[in-house]
């Protein structure tokens, strides 16, 4: 017999450790009966938006073996009553500016809509979100985020700098190709455009380009279909490119704080302060639309330098103890751990076991054997079986990542494997963009961050000892 819809599988405190002991995308089902989100429908949000203004962003539906970024993007402030009428697809209704876009030829994507300023003037409906039953105690929509889109909505492939993250399914469903962090290099990443938190992949993932990105065939594409009322867990630096695969999706989704957050600010602050020097410089190739329009605007050296001496001030002093951890949501165990072929930790003298409750409410994301443009059409759960068994080296040692930039060309990520693709590249032009991709590699980054950090720290000491 089914148990009743109230009872979860997991509590509150339940789910926590399984987070804590997750190493790989996982979708909790059966968690968020009750939860009054699930009402928030497009047409519902439409109902209680009104008059609203929202920014849609509009994207040509083509294939052209490169990602479709932000800033290649068509934009229009619309009504969501003016985005259904606009997907209903029928003459003589009213579609505000969607007018100008055939539905046929482009989809549209509200995205990145912070609910605590979308519903400013209904802080009711932060309630709606309860994030706080699955162990992130006092979160809400406050601390949320929604997505609305039609099919074909989609998020070029990109790792989040900071946190984890847990993403809600309300209506329809979205397809996430998801990539370990151990991947990165062969998901050759870019920070143009630049947007602060989020690294880009060069790489069309839908329709990868063999010849300038040989070394993706080799990446681990784990890919699911997310239902209505479904959560999926995506584990710090994991990789993701998502797509809207309904005609109508909504989704709502929180970023968890971790205290390596610290660390990485310092991080984004370096790769602000580099980025901004160079494409803020007047040049020949600094002509393209190089800042993410979710970006406030260029701000000048001082203020960046600024903001890197507060990162590092920071996470200074919370690895000297000074400030107490209040970001974590969960316990974090920094020892190295033994773990098996599916991820999880194994029994040793040093730790008590743990086995993560795999079965029909907690399904791990299936790592593909082989990474094909045939996965597009995959759309069940039935992907949710068993992770891969494939585990890699750890690439992110500085000698490692400057190897990589010795063997292979940051441009355009071709190796030097052929006399002939020798003879083009070295005629090859290195552009300000090609230059940024190797200094701001997120490899590269790691290491100028554990440099400065060991220089902070130790002024600070010899300053205090004096």
């Amino acid at each position: 017999m089914a148990a009743p819809s109230s009872v979860k599988p997991f509590s509150p405190e339940e789910t926590q450790t399984i987070l804590h002991h997750l190493q790989q995308p996982a979708v909790f089902k059966n968690m968020t009966c009750g939860w009054p989100v699930l009402r928030w429908t497009a047409e519902h949000l439409s109902g209680c938006l009104g008059n609203k203004l929202i920014r849609f962003r509009l994207g040509r539906k083509e294939e052209k073996n490169t990602p479709l970024f932000e800033t290649q993007c068509s934009y229009v402030e619309a009504k969501l009553a003016h985005f259904l009428s606009w997907t209903q697809d029928q003459p003589g209704t009213d579609v505000g500016p969607f007018s100008e876009y055939p539905k046929s030829e482009y989809w549209a994507y509200a995205d990145y809509k912070y609910i605590a300023l979308l519903f400013q003037d209904q802080p009711s409906m932060f309630e709606d979100v309860q994030w706080s039953e699955l162990g992130f105690e006092g979160r809400n929509g406050r601390e949320s985020t929604l997505w609305v889109g039609t099919e074909g909505a989609n998020t070029p492939c990109h790792m989040d700098s900071y946190g984890c993250n847990v993403v809600l399914q309300v209506q329809g469903r979205k397809r996430w190709h998801l990539f370990p962090p151990e991947d990165t290099v062969k998901l050759y990443p870019t920070r143009i455009p630049y947007e602060e938190s989020s690294v880009f992949s060069q790489v069309d993932v839908l329709h990868p380009d063999p010849r300038r990105f040989p070394a993706f065939q080799g990446a681990r594409a784990h890919v699911v279909t997310l239902q209505p009322g479904q959560v999926l867990y995506v584990p710090r630096h994991w990789w993701h490119y998502v797509e809207s695969v309904d005609p109508i999706t909504v989704s709502v989704n929180s970023w968890i704080e971790l205290e390596v957050d610290d660390m990485e600010r310092v991080s984004e602050a370096v790769t602000k302060a580099v980025v901004f020097a160079l494409k803020s410089t007047m040049s020949d190739d600094n002509n393209d639309d190089w800042l993410n329009p979710t970006e406030e605007g260029v701000s000048g050296h001082n203020e960046n330098m600024q903001y890197l001496n507060l990162a590092l001030r920071a996470s200074a002093q919370r690895q000297r103890g000074l400030c107490h951890s209040k970001l974590t949501p969960y316990p974090r165990d920094t020892r190295p751990v033994k773990r098996d072929s599916r991820g999880q930790i194994r029994k040793n003298s040093d730790s008590v076991a743990f086995s993560v409750p795999f079965g029909p409410h907690l399904t791990p994301v299936q790592s593909q054997q082989e990474h094909s443009p045939a996965m597009r059409g995959v759309t069940t759960n039935d992907l949710e079986v068993s992770s891969d068994t494939a585990q890699l080296e750890n690439k992110t040692e500085c000698d490692s990542s400057l190897t990589q930039c010795r063997t292979c060309d940051c441009a355009d990520g071709t190796s030097g494997s052929s006399s002939e693709d020798y003879e083009e590249s070295i005629h090859t032009t290195i552009s300000t963009n090609d230059l940024l991709d190797c200094l701001v590699h997120p490899d590269v980054i790691a290491c100028v961050t554990e440099l400065l950090l060991e220089r902070h720290t130790g002024t600070h000491r010899s300053m205090t000892s004096s």
